[in-house]
């Protein structure tokens, strides 16, 4: 049985906070932007790369030298590990970013008019940097990410850096934050790049001042639970809903709207909440933050890209795979009904990377699809991975080494 589917600047002229950054009278370089006032002297500096920073009473680079920063690797969740440094570029509006600048990560000081602040105005991405066995240091498809991220901006009226400009910041962040990438099969070291409407602006308009931020964080599993248990949502939308809207972009006002629902799922004993299409209501789009697939009779299914779900790079990378492996994929609207016959269900992104579904619960109905180490998420998941950490050849080009 088959289917029958179809398819003032320097944020607002004070950008960090004093508190965050350490007491030292030398090496800085004075600079006219990202400035702040230290203890120690009066004038308006800023911090240099971490190649010339000194943490140490002997000279040495606290840190850089170490070859993994010291923590229990094995107990990594999803969660937010403050690391070294942060990368900060900004640019006006009407103009475009120039070279950016590594610096301490710590709090940001913003003004209270800001865009993102009142407006929404920000986008944003995720990426992770992954350690080999032989020591290598590997990123995945960034120049995916950073073309995501322009056509998020263009959507949202702002500008936003190079695809060199955003890959270069990436790899200066992974270097600099280097002893915090889990060793091999520990975790991986999630980067999330920002873009924001940093300038002030009471009115409803673009923002002035934009800022594009890239902080880190290792992490390990995004579901610590194993196979997904997903209810479907039926009453709220993910974004701002439909054809034309924000579903398509990274916007971070389509992220907020989803916690009533996520949070009520979780309390009822369900990983993640699966949205459906706000003009009928009868078709899946995607989990909260992450895209869904269906297989049936081995054949794979998989909401189309039409505005209105986000363009995952995992899932466009998990199709390519699977139509190498010769499987036959169809990218279509998808009924909850038939979504809650197939024979197996899983979702992919970043943070999940590739995660098997092991039942749907819409309305009181309850599917259960299959899981384990035989299914074709599993076998998907396995040459992902891989390629991510070195150990399946990348034929495709897909990673790029830092270094």
């Amino acid at each position: 049985m088959s289917f029958p589917f179809r398819s003032s600047l320097s944020f607002c002229r004070s950008l960090f906070h004093s508190s965050f950054l350490p007491h030292y009278q030398v090496p800085y370089r004075l600079s006219s932007s990202f400035h702040t006032k230290t203890r120690t002297t009066s004038f308006l500096l800023t911090m240099a790369p971490p190649s010339i920073l000194r943490d140490n009473e002997d000279g040495s680079e606290s840190g850089l030298g170490e070859s993994h920063a010291d923590m229990n690797w094995e107990g990594l969740g999803f969660s937010l590990t403050p690391t070294d440094y942060m990368h900060v570029m900004k640019c006006s509006k009407g103009e475009k970013f120039s070279q950016g600048s590594l610096v301490r990560y710590g709090n940001i000081e913003i003004s209270p008019a800001a865009g993102i602040l009142n407006y929404g105005q920000g986008i944003f991405e995720g990426l992770k940097a992954y350690r080999t066995e032989d020591g290598r240091i590997l990123l995945f498809r960034p120049e995916e990410n950073a073309l995501r991220m322009k056509i998020g901006a263009e959507r949202l009226c702002m500008p936003s850096p190079s695809v060199e400009q955003f890959v270069d910041a990436v790899k200066q962040t992974v270097l600099a934050n280097k002893r915090w990438i889990p060793p091999t099969g520990k975790g991986t070291l999630y980067l999330r790049p920002l873009l924001i409407g940093t300038g002030a602006a009471l009115g409803v308009a673009p923002s002035p001042e934009y800022t594009f931020l890239i902080y880190c964080s290792p992490v390990g599993n995004y579901h610590t639970g194993g196979a997904l248990n997903l209810k479907v949502e039926d009453k709220f939308y993910r974004s701002i809903a439909g054809n034309g809207g924000t579903g398509g972009i990274k916007s971070v006002t389509n992220y907020a709207p989803v916690y009533t629902s996520t949070t009520e799922a979780k309390a009822n004993g369900f990983s993640d909440v699966l949205f459906l299409d706000s003009a009928t209501g009868k078709h899946i789009e995607e989990a909260t933050a992450c895209n869904v697939f269906v297989v049936k009779e081995n054949v794979i299914f998989t909401p189309a890209i039409d505005g209105t779900i986000l363009p995952g790079i995992t899932r466009k990378t998990i199709i390519d795979i699977a139509m190498d492996l010769g499987y036959k994929v169809e990218e279509c609207s998808i009924s909850v009904e038939e979504m809650m016959s197939a024979d197996e269900v899983f979702c992919t992104g970043t943070a999940v990377v590739v995660t098997s579904v092991a039942s749907v619960t819409y309305k009181e109905t309850r599917a259960e699809y299959k899981t384990g180490a035989e299914t074709l998420s599993e076998k998907l998941r396995g040459i992902l991975v891989g390629i991510q950490t070195g150990r399946v050849e990348d034929k495709k080009s897909w990673t790029v080494q830092v270094e």
